[in-house]
């Protein structure tokens, strides 16, 4: 489990004339995310969800607050290695190295993750039943699809079948059929007990998929809630009905900043 208290993360930005301001890119916001579910973080361009999302995945250290995390049996976690070792996160933009084969990649990483050498392959084997990636597991990658590629990179993040996902847009600019295998993967650890941290600009996508929902707005949380309870909330049909009608309360013009 995940306990983020009052987080906060502020920059400075260069404005016209040569003036710079401080701004707060997330701006102490607290929640949960729980074990056996799956939290996703919606908001327009520039709410925060990535600073947020690097921040739990220790890739960026907060201004004020702090994350909190426990494992099964309730005991924080407090050491910054072994945090990581439980977390896997995939950024929306990670670039993989396009002259190793699928298998080769996921080798020098369960070298860095220091798994055990004679288990490799069976884990391997058992991450590409996972993402339905027999096919392609011996090809370069730089010669996958986008499909295949994004695959690829989720198998990176699960080799050493980490507690914690963190997934900033995992389906975007995929096809059904790669979509529908990341879900079902989504679904699967789930099931497992594994805590999922989703960002997605997908609507229809996180109103079948996500338990809980945050909406973020100019870096603050603006709506928590089940997709059901927000659209009860909000008089609306649809999850993408209720972004747009909070969100607007909030004012719907789109922040440079993320």
């Amino acid at each position: 489990m995940i306990q983020v208290e009052n987080i906060a993360k502020k920059f400075i930005r260069q404005k016209k004339k040569g003036k710079k301001e401080e701004f707060f890119a997330v701006d102490h916001i607290s929640f949960e995310a729980r074990e056996g579910e799956i939290l996703g973080i919606l908001g327009p361009n520039g709410a925060g969800k990535t600073t947020l999302l690097r921040m739990l995945g220790n890739l960026m250290e907060p201004t004020a607050g702090g994350v909190v995390m426990k494992n099964g049996d309730g005991e924080v976690i407090s050491n910054a290695i072994e945090q990581k070792r439980r977390i896997g996160y995939l950024s929306e933009n990670t670039k993989l190295y396009g002259r190793f084969t699928v298998r080769e990649l996921l080798r020098i990483f369960e070298e860095i993750y220091g798994l055990d050498r004679e288990k490799t392959e069976e884990r391997i084997e058992k991450v590409s039943d996972i993402l339905d990636m027999e096919s392609f597991l011996d090809n370069r990658i730089e010669k996958l699809s986008t499909g295949q590629k994004q695959r690829s990179n989720i198998a990176r993040c699960l080799i050493h079948d980490p507690e914690i996902y963190i997934f900033d847009e995992p389906t975007l600019g995929l096809d059904i059929i790669s979509s529908k295998a990341i879900i079902d993967f989504m679904e699967q650890e789930k099931g497992r007990g594994k805590t999922i941290l989703y960002s997605t600009h997908y609507m229809e996508e996180a109103q079948t998929l996500c338990d809980r929902i945050l909406m973020m707005h100019k870096g603050k949380i603006v709506a928590e809630g089940t997709p059901e309870e927000l659209m009860q909330k909000t008089g609306t049909r649809s999850l993408r009905e209720t972004f747009f009608q909070i969100v607007g309360e909030h004012g719907l013009e789109e922040s440079e900043d993320e």
